[in-house]
């Protein structure tokens, strides 16, 4: 799964990364973004690529109570394409949830022991992420999850599983709103490259999301 991530670089550096247009939201640096929280994402639309603040956690658009989201980080990307809640958004709203690093808990000897998983590079990446919106009373809420896919080698050793981190050169077609064939955005959604990630121990700090400065990804003895 991916519960937590850090997205620090700046908006502009963002902005370059993604190929953004239109009006850039102040987004503050974050070591330890967490669930329900708002979060920057790409969308595409008639006006190219935008970044737009979603709340973490999906709410279906026929949901009754907004609250389901907090149970709907995550998606499996095997199966979202077919699940009552994600299909709608896996054909028509998929996003980029742009992040520079994340965290995964390998459990040992009763202790989940924290992990940074990074590029080596040190660049910004994209999770392949599903929007939806959802309106009650006049009222609108944009919601999103981040899909999972089996672990890489690298991560495999900490998590069974891993968010989906898309290729550059996979944007454009993860967002394109005229394809919406399973069979065309399913090969998208492997486990990426453990060539160029690293990971490394850092503190327990990291586990109260309340916590949210340098210390989150300063490494630790293991």
């Amino acid at each position: 799964m991916c519960g937590r991530y850090t997205l620090t670089t700046q908006v502009e550096v963002l902005a370059e990364e993604f190929g953004l247009s239109g009006p850039l939201p102040e987004i503050p640096p974050s070591y330890n973004v967490a669930p329900t929280e708002q979060v920057a994402a790409v969308i595409a639309g008639d006006g190219g690529r935008r970044l737009e603040m979603l709340k973490w956690g999906l709410i279906p658009a026929w949901a009754d109570d907004p609250e389901i989201g907090s149970r709907m980080i995550n998606a499996r990307s095997e199966t979202a394409h077919e699940k009552p809640s994600f299909r709608r958004a896996f054909r028509e709203r998929r996003c980029l949830i742009p992040a520079d690093g994340f965290y995964e808990w390998q459990r040992t000897d009763n202790v989940k022991q924290p992990f940074h998983i990074r590029m080596k590079s040190g660049r910004p990446f994209a999770f392949a992420g599903l929007w939806e919106s959802w309106k009650d009373s006049g009222s609108e809420i944009k919601s999103c999850t981040i899909l999972t896919t089996e672990a890489n080698g690298l991560v495999g050793e900490i998590h069974p599983r891993m968010p989906v981190v898309l290729a550059p050169e996979d944007y454009g077609l993860w967002l394109d709103t005229d394809v919406r064939e399973a069979e065309l955005l399913l090969p998208l959604l492997e486990p990426y490259s453990d060539d160029v990630m690293e990971a490394y121990p850092v503190s327990r700090f990291v586990n109260n999301p309340s916590n949210d400065d340098e210390r989150c990804v300063e490494p630790v003895a293991f």
